[in-house]
């Protein structure tokens, strides 16, 4: 399938989307403690959302299995060993626990994408460097982002980091193309080897984000047939950036230059 290569302008108005999306999750990020619920972050994301003349990018998605309801809330929330594609619910958040907050929207039909992993009050050592390698795995991503590397140099670059420190990818989900639709052309694995793939271009503007477990990287889907989960129970963490590919490198959009 044809990647769509966006124009500096196009990339702009990717930018006021990718803006209102930091500026949602920040908050959110704040929000978090022990007692507050997913469902009560979701209506705050959509407060914002609204606010901002942005319109949610997850809100009434369509499933791509039968019989499943379309997405029913403003953000993914993902706690503990949910991967993905959590639904915000009314269960309180417990200290220790940690939820992966994923956000989008759209303005003047382009979409901007992140997420972040939070810990709610204090972890354990080993979660916090859970999240601290799945977020320093992103940015090592983001430093191959330049045209004529390869996609494979990206999820090589995750995965090096990552398995380095005894930790699992996730590879029934990768990152994707982003721009006038939420998810576009190509996928982009967190896994690869080097120096293969498809060739990076200036105008490619990705959503790269590594999945990472404590254990097993092994998935399967809930009930709900939308929220992602490990297989052994064990703990997950995600992290995401909107990133144009230029002349000049990467330009991370989903956050302040």
């Amino acid at each position: 399938m044809s990647v769509v290569l966006k124009s500096s302008a196009e990339i702009a108005l990717m930018r006021k989307a990718n803006l209102v999306v930091y500026d949602v999750l920040s908050h959110l990020r704040e929000l978090v403690r022990p007692g507050i619920t997913t469902i009560r972050l979701d209506g705050v994301a959509r407060e914002l959302c609204e606010k901002a003349g942005a319109k949610p990018a997850f809100l009434g998605y369509p499933s791509g299995h039968s019989g499943v309801a379309a997405f029913p809330g403003t953000i993914c929330a993902s706690v503990n060993q949910a991967i993905v594609h959590g639904i915000p619910d009314d269960r309180p958040l417990e200290e220790g626990d940690i939820v992966s907050i994923d956000f989008g929207c759209s303005i003047g039909g382009y979409f901007g994408d992140s997420a972040t992993t939070v810990a709610v009050g204090e972890v354990d050592t080993k979660t916090a460097k859970l999240l601290e390698v799945t977020e320093r795995s992103l940015y090592e991503a983001i430093k191959q982002c330049y045209p004529g590397k390869r996609l494979g140099d990206i999820g090589n670059a995750v995965q090096t980091l990552v398995e380095a420190n005894g930790f699992g990818i996730v590879k029934e989900f990768v990152g994707h193309g982003i721009g006038s639709s939420m998810h576009e052309p190509p996928h982009v694995p967190n896994y690869g080897s080097a120096g293969t793939g498809r060739l990076l271009r200036a105008g490619m503007v990705l959503a790269i984000e590594p999945m990472v477990t404590m254990g097993n990287p092994g998935a399967k889907i809930l009930s709900d047939g939308w929220t992602a989960v490990t297989k052994d129970g064990s703990l997950a963490a995600h992290f995401e950036h909107t990133v144009a590919i230029t002349d000049c490198g990467p330009v991370v959009l989903s956050r302040p230059v």
